[in-house]
């Protein structure tokens, strides 16, 4: 089996979010791409983040009629902070021996990877998939794929050099770590919040249920 791990706040999860987990997917011929939410995201502020359950309502909802995209709720039921070498070590520990997991990032996150609880022993234990964000660059030589080169070398390793065959950054003894681009669409979960905060239409952003659930529960405001 081939499999995506997902990781991220989605608070709330949006089309973006959708859009990018089927195209990594399709990319990299997964069998499946798990979505998963963090209970207590070690670098956001807990009175910023809607409660752990309305979040996991909103993915269900999202992921009704998404063959190959599903959802774990194994950080919320983890005490303490959601830190993804945990994460990382559970599926490792739950799916078959032969099973080929990747660890699924968009590059603003990527871009503070020497902040995380062993990132290093994260680059050691499974390959990555970095995918790009709004006006981060339009190929990997673009200049946000650029910038992230350059922040490799400088805060994690100057072992990496990048394969264009392979389309990753290749490093002895530590897993690949790919770039992949994905259709930029300019949502992120921050300016969804912002316009419900302004009483203005989230339509088109979110699935239809999920806005309807933001509304009915008075989430964001």
């Amino acid at each position: 089996m081939h499999i995506g791990l997902f990781g991220g706040t989605f608070n709330p999860v949006h089309i973006g979010h959708l859009r990018a987990a089927l195209e990594v997917k399709e990319g990299f011929d997964l069998d499946e791409v798990i979505l998963i939410p963090a209970a207590l995201p070690p670098h956001k502020m807990p009175g910023d983040v809607a409660d752990a359950a309305d979040r996991l309502h909103m993915l269900n909802q999202a992921l009704e009629d998404s063959p190959g995209l599903t959802i774990s709720d194994v950080e919320l039921k983890r005490s303490g902070p959601s830190y993804t070498i945990d994460t990382v070590q559970h599926f490792k520990h739950l799916l078959p021996e032969q099973s080929r997991i990747y660890l699924i990032m968009g590059m603003d996150a990527f871009l503070e990877i020497d902040t995380w609880k062993s990132y290093d022993e994260l680059l050691l234990q499974i390959p990555f998939i970095i995918i790009n964000r709004p006006k981060s660059g339009s190929a990997a030589s673009g200049p946000g794929w650029k910038f992230m080169e350059n922040f490799i070398a400088s805060k994690i390793s100057t072992d990496y050099v990048f394969s264009e065959s392979k389309n990753c950054y290749r490093a002895k003894n530590k897993q690949p770590v790919y770039v992949f681009e994905v259709t930029s669409l300019d949502i992120s979960s921050t300016r969804i919040r912002n316009l419900i905060n302004k009483g203005r239409s989230i339509d088109y952003f979110v699935p239809q249920k999920v806005a309807e659930f933001i509304n009915s529960k008075g989430l964001y405001l």
